[in-house]
């Protein structure tokens, strides 16, 4: 998967959000922060309680100014369905994007060839519409939020500040680098 520093694909799709069906497009994305964060089916097991740990940081995005499209290839009328028969789902204020053609699955190369569904995948794009973090995890490997969060921080950080990079566990307020040769093997 070459697809970090890439920009992203062209797409149109219908999402659910606050009790409407909304269209939404890559140019939608553009000139701000986003997360794409994919998951297999609506109705299932982990996918609730990683959908319901992403609602409950969804006003740190979006303080960071970081807008959330969750994406599965079920309908916007699945997406609505399940918004209102959960209570874990029903607090999610983020899109929830309906992918039944696999449009933006493949787009993302997560589509499971054969399966119609989506594996668990995290994207978080740049303004200019570049995708700078991915995750794809198992479909039994729940994903966690706050550590989703960490990595905007960290990917804004860096956008901002040319010449600097984030260390490992790095978190907002910590001392980052600056790549040099007088740093070589003194790490």
């Amino acid at each position: 998967m070459a697809l970090i520093n890439s920009e992203i694909k062209p797409f149109t799709a219908t999402a659910y959000k606050s009790g409407e069906f909304v269209d939404v497009s890559d140019a939608d994305v553009k000139g701000k922060w986003a997360i794409f964060f994919f998951y297999p089916a609506d109705f299932t097991f982990v996918c609730p309680t990683e959908l319901g740990d992403l609602a409950d940081h969804y006003e740190d995005l979006k303080a960071l100014g970081v807008e959330v499209f969750s994406v599965s290839t079920d309908t916007h009328f699945t997406h609505k369905a399940w918004h209102d028969t959960s209570d874990t789902i029903g607090k999610i204020g983020y899109y929830m994007i309906g992918d039944p053609t696999t449009q933006i699955s493949q787009n993302f190369d997560v589509l499971r060839e054969g399966q119609g569904l989506a594996d668990r995948g995290t994207f978080v794009i740049d303004p200019d519409g570049v995708i700078q973090v991915m995750e794809i995890t198992a479909e039994g490997v729940g994903r966690n939020a706050a550590e989703l969060v960490r990595k905007v921080k960290a990917a804004q950080y860096v956008r901002s500040h040319p010449g600097e990079v984030c260390p490992a566990k790095w978190e907002e307020g910590d001392e980052t680098l600056s790549p040099g040769l007088d740093l070589v093997g003194k790490i």
